[in-house]
């Protein structure tokens, strides 16, 4: 492994002097500066293995300079051997705190010098294969968890569809609504990775219903009362079979299934829950929903327009709907198009 060693010192024969001794070492090569500012500006920008400084410098001392280099963002482990006076006890115990890792005393002896050179040398490449090994595990652990997301995206879409078979809203809703929904959270602020969890959990905001009797979940026409009373219990159904997962995602879907038909205003199911008391997704998810479905042809129903679906979620703002979210749908119609679009019923 070639080494590059910096060499920092105002005397020019010094320079020369631990340049000779650098060549013993073998496979090294040497930068060397005079002028410490020129050395720092240098250090901050170039790979090295070694830095050996000398105290006693003008403009900037090797104490300042230590401190300026070892501040510079990937160079905080940098070896680093600061020349001395024997007497200087002192000056070394404020070059350890700004970040010198070894000294020598001057007038310098050849023997020590490469001895400690070469212990800094191996100091330095144990780190770096620390680093090294570091890094690998990081992305061994990276690859590890990808599987694991990969497999419970995998449920995620797996527990959607055993709904969407039983229930006559198409594979293309899901997706429009989860995207709707994602589109929502962005405009509202919510974290990059709250965005994802909404994509992710969405899709089982009516997983409950494959608990609902067919006669009831499949019905052309209009639901009596008592019929209706039955059809809400697929929000409590949804929650139950999703509940106290280990999975942020199957978590965020259990509490999206329980709370997506609660209202703004109180009025909603199956909890009566008002305002800011409905979880955060479960709002957004309503919006997305109720569009996506209005918007859609079903075998019981022909679809509303643009215009229609847009007049309805302005006109149930505060009441069904919470405000802001409606407000972040509209305020990215574009996007709300292009979503539409992208995914079709015949996708």
């Amino acid at each position: 492994m070639k080494h590059t060693v910096l060499i920092v010192d105002d005397t020019e024969i010094n320079l020369i002097l631990f340049e000779a001794l650098i060549r013993k070492v073998g496979d090294c090569e040497s930068v060397k500066f005079t002028r410490s500012v020129d050395a720092l500006a240098w250090a901050q920008v170039n790979d090295l293995d070694l830095a050996i400084v000398d105290y006693m410098m003008p403009e900037m001392d090797g104490i300042e300079f230590v401190r300026r280099l070892t501040q510079t963002p990937g160079k905080e482990s940098t070896p680093i051997v600061m020349i001395t006076a024997n007497d200087q006890k002192s000056v070394r115990y404020r070059a350890l705190d700004a970040g010198a890792s070894d000294f020598l005393a001057k007038p310098v002896d050849k023997i020590e010098f490469l001895a400690r050179v070469n212990n800094m040398l191996a100091l330095g490449d144990s780190r770096k294969k620390l680093a090294d090994r570091a890094a690998w595990l990081a992305e061994e652990v990276s690859k590890a968890t990808l599987e694991i997301v990969q497999r419970e995206r995998e449920t995620v879409i797996r527990l959607s569809k055993a709904a969407e078979y039983r229930d006559p809203e198409t594979g293309a809703h899901i997706l429009r609504m989860a995207h709707y929904s994602q589109l929502i959270a962005r405009a509202m602020g919510l974290s990059v990775s709250d965005q994802e969890l909404l994509l992710e959990a969405a899709p089982m905001h009516d997983i409950g219903k494959v608990g609902i009797a067919d006669n009831i979940l499949l019905k052309p026409g209009r639901l009596t009362p008592d019929e209706f009373e039955i059809m809400k219990q697929h929000a409590i159904i949804g929650y139950e079979i999703l509940k106290g997962s280990s999975s942020k995602v199957l978590q965020a879907g259990a509490d999206i299934a329980r709370a997506h038909h609660e209202k703004f205003d109180g009025s909603g199911y199956p909890n009566g829950l008002k305002g800011e008391d409905i979880p955060i997704f479960s709002r957004i998810v309503a919006v997305a929903d109720v569009f996506d479905a209005l918007t859609s042809e079903r075998p019981y129903k022909k679809a509303w327009t643009l215009e229609s679906a847009v007049e309805f979620l302005e006109t149930n703002s505060g009441t069904h709907f919470d405000p802001a979210c409606v407000v972040a749908f509209m305020e990215h119609w574009e996007q709300v198009l292009e979503i539409r679009q992208r995914f079709t019923d015949d996708h």
